[in-house]
Formats: structure tokens, sequence, C-alpha cells
């Protein structure tokens, strides 16, 4: 009987430990948006390289948003693992989110990209630069390829709007050989 309730103890408190955990996980996810909200608030007021907290090694650098599925991201400078944790990334040597060319944004398909799922041809998307400008593209393409095709990150001379994750959706683990590309021209 006294390991029976040592047994249900335990599990007890391992069940209030894994929910604290999750709760403090969702918690802390929900003070970086916050944070992120703020940075980006600073940033289109004329703030360059507005650190969302103070040993942050990124910075906002846009804001995309997806208007028919209505939702809508920071994306931050650096597509690291580290970064991705808090939003999309902007793909270093690729053309930043104000220039003229192949400007490429990746983030997890688990979290902000879950939304390329539901992506369609012809869908608006929108990218606010720092300065504040609106840029429209409309999709044009999805495709999907090998993690070592290189080919969505070329640059071009139109603005074009690349959006890169792994794939597929649904897979159990992360990474995998393959990615699910978006691409999006100006209007």
């Amino acid at each position: 009987m006294r390991k029976r309730l040592v047994f249900i103890g335990s599990l007890v408190i391992a069940g209030v430990l894994s929910l604290g955990h999750g709760a403090y996980l969702f918690a802390k996810a929900q003070f970086a948006q916050f944070l992120l909200e703020r940075a980006w608030a600073r940033t289109i007021h004329g703030e360059r390289d507005v650190k969302p907290w103070r040993w942050a090694d990124t910075w906002p650098v846009a804001r995309i948003e997806f208007p028919r599925q209505r939702r809508s991201y920071i994306v931050l400078a650096g597509a690291s693992g580290r970064t991705m944790a808090f939003g999309p990334g902007h793909v270093d040597g690729t053309a930043s989110p104000e220039s003229i060319g192949n400007c490429v944004v990746s983030a997890h398909r688990d979290s902000q990209f879950a939304v390329l799922r539901e992506v369609e041809i012809g869908d608006p998307v929108v990218l606010q630069t720092r300065d504040g400008r609106a840029l429209r593209y409309r999709i044009v393409e999805h495709r999907i390829v090998n993690k070592y095709d290189t080919s969505p990150l070329e640059p071009s001379r139109g603005r074009i709007l690349t959006l890169i994750t792994c794939f597929p959706f649904d897979a159990i683990r992360p990474g995998g050989p393959l990615r699910y590309v978006v691409i999006a021209r100006a209007v």
C-alpha cells in the first residue's frame, strides 16, 4: 500500500512539474512576442537594430502579414535556430526587406510558417519595412526542394519574396531533407 501511494504521489509531482514547465515555456514565448512587438514599434519610429531584450543577438527587420489567413509576424535579422525560436528570420546574404531583389525569409514549419500550409497561388503577402512602407506581394509559386538546393536563394532583378520552411508540415522529426518554398512577386 505504501509503495502504491509513493508511486501515485511521484506521478502527481511529475505531472505538476510537467504542466508547470509547459506553462513557463508558454508564458516565456508570449512575453517574447510582447518584447518583439515593442522593439518593432521603436524600429518603425526610426531606431535601428533595436534588440528586443538586452542579450538578444537579433532585432526586427520587417513584419510579414498574410491577410487571408489573418496572421502576421515580426521578421528578425538572421535565420539561425536561436533566432527562429522567436520568429521568422531574414536569411543573411539575400536582399534586405526594403531592397529590390530576392528577400528570403525562413521559419519553423510548426510555428510561424505553419501558415504556409494554408496559402494558395494568388494570395497576398504584405511586408512592412523598417521605414513603415507596406510592400505588397502575390504568391506565384510553391514547390518542394531538397535542403541542399540553393536555387531559392539566388538573386533576382525584380522584387521577390521567398519563404522557406521544412517539409513535410506534419513530420515527426524536425529538419529532414526537404524544404517547402513559396515565391511571391511584388505587385
